[in-house]
């Protein structure tokens, strides 16, 4: 896929998203627009995934454990083809398999959870199975900055940094924010980078909205010669895009409203792909 059309799905994926959770009035808009181009770059572009056989063995697995982002992903799932685009309709109301956190039920989801901090422990297990089945497939895994507060990301961290887990990737959605406060102001997690580092782990930092970027870092994971698994430390910010609730405190789990509602779509529409 060009990067054109990469950055055409991602606000596709957008729109749907905030209709979705206008439609529901209730989701984690903020959440998912801090990870989109994240996730898009991941599912259309790096991933081994087989949406007409979504158990596939040899599947690359994704970790969303920032599961409250988790709606991002049911656009790009029902674009790729794991389920119908009519499902999407459905979000949050009653039979629908599409839930505020997503649930090993969606085809295409490899995780349910909903308390942070356990994505990570998760993504260890499944990659040091894989290295001692010499399975060659890859577990990626999506984390919220504000998870780094739970003990469980440092044991999974030492665990996986132990054991040389080169088949880990992980990347952290670095929007610096949690629901009350900023996180250097809620209790400092720089330097972040040094922090993982500490644990054996290989570090970049890139622009969490930047796809080129994104691909680069994640272009050359299969054929990694360093033992130390990799963190991705994105730089991203939270509602991103949405001006009117982009980087504001208390829109965790909230969805825009009335005009709020119109001029979020308003943005988006007029947002320029390039």
């Amino acid at each position: 896929m060009d990067k054109i059309k990469l950055r055409e799905k991602i606000k596709e994926a957008k729109h749907k998203c905030l209709e979705m959770c206008v439609n529901a009035e209730v989701g984690h808009v903020t959440s998912a627009f801090s990870c989109v181009e994240i996730v898009a770059s991941l599912y259309y572009e790096i991933m081994n995934i087989n949406p007409q056989i979504p158990g596939w063995k040899d599947r690359d697995r994704f970790i969303m454990s920032k599961n409250h982002g988790s709606v991002i992903t049911y656009p790009i799932l029902a674009d790729l083809g794991f389920f119908s685009q009519s499902e999407l309709d459905f979000f949050l109301k009653n039979g629908s398999k599409l839930g505020i956190h997503s649930k090993v039920n969606v085809p295409g989801v490899d995780f349910a959870g909903g308390s942070l901090g356990i994505g990570l422990g998760v993504a260890c297990g499944l990659a040091y199975a894989a290295k001692l089945n010499k399975e060659n497939w890859i577990t990626f895994t999506l984390i919220g900055d504000g998870e780094c507060y739970e003990g469980s990301i440092w044991e999974a961290a030492m665990f996986a940094g132990h054991y040389n887990l080169n088949n880990l990737i992980v990347i952290i959605d670095r929007n610096q924010m949690c629901i009350t406060n900023f996180t250097e102001k809620l209790l400092r997690l720089e330097p972040l980078a040094d922090k993982w580092e500490a644990f054996n782990w290989e570090t970049i930092t890139i622009n969490g909205h930047d796809t080129d970027q994104i691909l680069a870092a994640l272009s050359g994971v299969r054929e990694r010669k360093n033992p130390k698994p990799l963190c991705i430390i994105a730089d991203t910010i939270k509602g991103n895009g949405l001006t009117s609730i982009s980087n504001k405190l208390f829109w965790h789990g909230a969805a825009p409203k009335g005009d709020q509602a119109k001029i979020a779509f308003e943005e988006l529409e007029r947002e320029v792909i390039k």
